[in-house]
């Protein structure tokens, strides 16, 4: 398995061609960067030749743009209009994605709330996912369905059920272990995904703490970690494990060195 980082981890104000140098000298071998509509390190106006010069930054350090995150378009939203708008942008995500050379891009399906019921959700989510499975498959990059607090499928058993209604190959799950925490356990849900899984998340969780702030850093919440390393182990998992939260405050270039070691350690080298 292959270590990397978001980009949200790297200090502020770092440009993209230091972080990947830094992330070289700590040890990693890729980074994901992040897709925005204005912004980002990628976003709705990037040209074919823009993503192409990241690509070739990241090769001068040794590194690779391992996957892209595109967040939360509102493929669910109540409003026609969002909606059609959010498939638009997952497509130049989809096509972001595949200049860069990079194979996944996150998405988050769909997001339940008051105004907006559980199973409307459901099947819109699933429409959206079969709109641009065609996009994705064109492009030769899986949208990776992440589980994140967003009060949608919130079981294994249902996030497999998902994608196997959907049934395209290039939608499958980009499964995170911290986000599960709060009412579940990562290895039960890596075991229940199986190949579903493309790519994997890394973050750890205090459950004591029970919310939004329990997220901490590698080793320090109560994710198994030899239970998740078996379990990928047995799911024959063999790409890149991800770390994503927050830099720190001071000296935060340390971060990247610290989660080096920890993922180090997690899969006992």
């Amino acid at each position: 398995m292959k270590k990397a980082v978001n980009k949200c981890i790297f200090p502020g104000g770092m440009g993209i061609k230091d972080c990947f140098a830094l992330a070289k000298k700590a040890g990693f071998d890729g980074v994901e960067i992040n897709f925005a509509g204005e912004g980002a390190d990628v976003n709705l106006k990037t040209a074919k030749g823009d993503a192409e010069k990241i690509t070739s930054l990241a090769k001068e350090s040794g590194i690779k743009v391992c996957s892209v995150c595109a967040g939360w378009p509102p493929l669910t939203s109540n409003n026609p209009d969002e909606r059609k708008k959010a498939i638009d942008y997952v497509k130049k995500a989809l096509e972001v994605t595949s200049w860069l050379g990079a194979d996944t891009v996150l998405v988050v399906p769909g997001v339940v709330s008051e105004d907006t019921p559980y199973d409307v959700v459901y099947e819109r989510a699933k429409q959206a996912m079969l709109e641009l499975a065609p996009a994705a498959e064109a492009c030769k990059v899986f949208i990776g369905a992440e589980n994140v607090w967003n009060k949608f499928l919130l079981s294994p058993l249902e996030m497999k059920g998902f994608i196997e209604e959907i049934n395209k190959p290039y939608i499958q799950a980009y499964f995170d272990t911290g986000n599960v925490l709060v009412n579940g356990f990562p290895e039960q849900w890596i075991r229940i995904l199986g190949k579903k899984i493309k790519k994997i998340h890394l973050k750890d969780f205090n459950t004591s703490t029970g919310n939004i702030t329990g997220f901490v850093n590698l080793l320090e919440g109560n994710v198994n970690w030899p239970g998740v390393v078996q379990a990928l182990n047995e799911i024959g998992y063999n790409d890149y494990l991800t770390a994503e939260f927050g830099p720190y405050r001071f000296h935060s270039d340390t971060i990247l060195y610290h989660i080096s070691l920890s993922i180090d350690k997690i899969l006992g080298r």
